[in-house]
C-alpha cells in the first residue's frame, strides 16, 4: 500500500495512524483547554480543514519542551554543601543552601560540593597498614637512620571554587604535600624522637606544614588532622633495632632502680647523720654541764675542806664506802667463834626483809640459822647523817664512777 493511498491509516487496515491527524487531535485538545474552539480558525478552501493545525501542534510541543528545559535549571543545595555555577565552563558564583535556579544546560551548569565531608588520604600505605608503599614510607632522619612511617591525612574543603578549578587531582595533591612535609619534619629530627616521645609533635608540625603548602597552591583545602598509623625501623633491621631498644630499656630500668635506691638511702643517711650530730651536740652540752657542776661542787667542798680537813676526809671516805657497799652483795662470816660453827649472814636478804609486806625475813633467818627476834641485832644498818657536805661528796664520787664506766 502506498503512502498516497486513502486507506493508509485506517484502523481496519492494520497500518500506522495518520501523523497529521494525531497532531490535529492534540491541537484541538489544547485549544479546548485554553478556551479556543477549532472552528474559529480559518479553513482551507479545498479541504475545509483548519490550515494551521500542524503548525499549532509543533508550537505546542516546542512550548512543552521549553518548559521542561527551563525546569531543568532548578536544583537544591543542602546546608553542608555549596553550589558552583559555571557558564559555558567559566565560574560565575557559589550559591548557598536552599532551592536555586540556573540557566539550563548547555548555557550553565552547576557543581554541588560538600564542605562538611571529611576526606582521607593515606601516605605510605593503601587501605591497610600491611599494604605498604615503601616509596612513600621510607625516610631518612637527622641522625642518618632510615625509618618506615605510615600516616593518614584528613581534610575538608573551605573554598569550593578553588577546590574545583585549582586542583586537577585533589587527593593526589594532598598526598604529595603530606609526603613533602613529613620528609622535611623527619629529616630535622632524631630517630628516637620520631619513634617515641615526639610522635605527637611530629604530627602537629606536619599538619602545619601541609596546610602552608596547600595554601600557597590556593587549593581550597583545610587539613584537620594527621594520624600516625605506624612508625618503625625497616624490616631488614627490625631485629637489631629491637635488641637496641631492649638494651636502652634495661639501661633506663637500672638507672631508675639506682635512683630509687639513692632516694631511699640518702635520706636515711642524712637523717642518721643529723641524729648523730644532735646526739653529739647533746652529749657535748651534757658533759660541759656536768663538768661545770663538778667544778662548782669541788669549789664548795674545797671551802668546807679548808675549814675542817680531817672531818671532810672522813665523811668523804664514809660516803664512798656507803656507795660501794650499796651496789655490792654483802655476806657476814664469823670465823673467830670458838664453838666450831661457821656463822653465815646474808645481809642483802635481811635488808630486803625490812620492807613492809615482805616475806624474806623468815628466809634470811633460816639461812642464818638464828631465830627471827635476833635478826635486827645481827644486821644493824649504820645511819649516815644527812649532811650537805657528805651529800655533795657523794654526788661527786657518783659522777666520777659514771664517767669511768
Amino acid at each position: 500500500m502506498g503512502l498516497n493511498d486513502p486507506q493508509w491509516g485506517n484502523k481496519n487496515s492494520g497500518a500506522p495512524p495518520d501523523l497529521e491527524e494525531v497532531l490535529r487531535n492534540l491541537n484541538k485538545k489544547v485549544e479546548a483547554l485554553f478556551g479556543r474552539l477549532s472552528g474559529n480558525a480559518p479553513k482551507n478552501a479545498s479541504s475545509g480543514k483548519p490550515s494551521g493545525g500542524f503548525a499549532g501542534g509543533i508550537g505546542l510541543v516546542v512550548i512543552i519542551v521549553a518548559l521542561i528545559w527551563m525546569a531543568s535549571g532548578f536544583y537544591i543545595v543542602d546546608a553542608s554543601q555549596r553550589g558552583v555555577v559555571l557558564r559555558f565552563g567559566k565560574y560565575v558564583e557559589a550559591t548557598q543552601a536552599g532551592p536555586r535556579w540556573h540557566m539550563p544546560y548547555p548555557i550553565e551548569a552547576v557543581e554541588i560540593v560538600s564542605l562538611s565531608q571529611v576526606r582521607t588520604v593515606e601516605v605510605g600505605y593503601r587501605e591497610n597498614v600491611k599494604n605498604k608503599m615503601l616509596k612513600e614510607s621510607l625516610m631518612l632522619t637527622d641522625d642518618e637512620n632510615i625509618i618506615d612511617i605510615q600516616f593518614a591525612v584528613q581534610y575538608f574543603l573551605k573554598d569550593p571554587a578553588d577546590y574545583l578549578f585549582n586542583n586537577r587531582a585533589p587527593d593526589e595533591n594532598v598526598r604529595q604535600a603530606a609526603e613533602t612535609a613529613i620528609r622535611e619534619v623527619v629529616g630535622k629530627s632524631k630517630m628516637d624522637f620520631v619513634l617515641y616521645e615526639g610522635r605527637e609533635q611530629v604530627a602537629a608540625s606536619t599538619t602545619k606544614l601541609i596546610q602552608d603548602i596547600l595554601d600557597r597552591y590556593k587549593s581550597g583545602i583545610v587539613v584537620s588532622k594527621v594520624t600516625m598509623q605506624n612508625a618503625q625501623p625497616p624490616e631488614q633491621v627490625q631485629a637489631a633495632f629491637d635488641d637496641a631498644v631492649k638494651a636502652g630499656q634495661d639501661r633506663e630500668r637500672q638507672k631508675n632502680e639506682g635512683q630509687a635506691y639513692a632516694n631511699d638511702v640518702v635520706p636515711k643517711a642524712k637523717g642518721a647523720a643529723a641524729r648523730l650530730m644532735q646526739e653529739a651536740d647533746g652529749y657535748k652540752q651534757r658533759v660541759i654541764a656536768n663538768a661545770e657542776g663538778d667544778a662548782s661542787r669541788f669549789k664548795q667542798i674545797l671551802v668546807e675542806y679548808e675549814k675542817a680537813p680531817q672531818v671532810t676526809r672522813e665523811r668523804m671516805y664514809i660516803d664512798m664506802m656507803q656507795q660501794i657497799m650499796t651496789s655490792s652483795s654483802k655476806v657476814l662470816v664469823d670465823q673467830k667463834s670458838g664453838n666450831g660453827s661457821l656463822l653465815y649472814l646474808p645481809l642483802d636478804k635481811l635488808i630486803q626483809s625490812t620492807n613492809p609486806g615482805s616475806g624474806g625475813l623468815n628466809e634470811a633467818q633460816t639461812a642464818a640459822g638464828r631465830p627471827a627476834n635476833n635478826a635486827e641485832q645481827v644486821a644493824p644498818q649504820a645511819a649516815v647523817p644527812n649532811d650537805p657536805l657528805i651529800s655533795s661528796g657523794r654526788e661527786t664520787l657518783r659522777g666520777r664512777d659514771r664517767e669511768s664506766r
